[in-house]
């Protein structure tokens, strides 16, 4: 309203959205009564102390949405969800197929998951030192084909056009 005051209490406000969400078939929440320097987890569904939880500067209370052990519990599993959406067991399964050593080197275990930084697609599974090449060079095929061409040793022979003439390659 114009003073800044809403025309409802808080407690006559939540009550219409709670009934609006029920409507709509969706559930809302109860509102869980905290003790002051205590923190709600929805993982484990605890109150525990803020010494519990992880500093996040951009949340309203300046805590993390759970606590450290739930996120610790969720961390690699959560990591590849998000960011490859891959299971551990899917991972475990390509692990598998490939023998359990890296696609590229045949010589080193496969530890860290490969994908393509255009599309998102995961390619498979690959030793630290292959993926970081990769990464290096930046997933371009050309110049890995280069790459391969200079560790051959053909990569800048001159080659002799001429006598006395040769022809360094482009």
């Amino acid at each position: 309203m114009r003073g800044g005051l809403q025309a409802y209490c808080r407690e006559c406000s939540a009550e219409y959205y709670r009934q609006r969400q029920e409507a709509k078939g969706r559930t809302v929440r109860e509102k869980l009564l905290v003790p002051l320097g205590h923190k709600h987890c929805r993982g484990c569904d605890e109150v525990k102390p803020h010494s519990e939880w992880h500093r996040k500067s951009s949340a309203p209370d300046g805590l993390a949405s759970r606590c450290k052990a739930c996120k610790a519990a969720a961390g690699p599993a959560d990591h590849l969800r998000r960011k490859y959406g891959l299971t551990p067991a899917e991972l475990d399964a390509m692990i598998a197929e490939q023998r359990g050593i890296c696609c590229i080197c045949l010589a080193a275990p496969a530890e860290h998951v490969d994908h393509c930084h255009e599309t998102g697609r995961v390619r498979g599974v690959l030793c630290f030192s292959c993926n970081a090449a990769l990464g290096q060079f930046k997933d371009r095929p050309d110049v890995i084909r280069r790459a391969a061409t200079y560790v051959e040793g053909n990569a800048w022979k001159p080659t002799l056009v001429a006598p006395g003439v040769y022809q360094l390659p482009s």
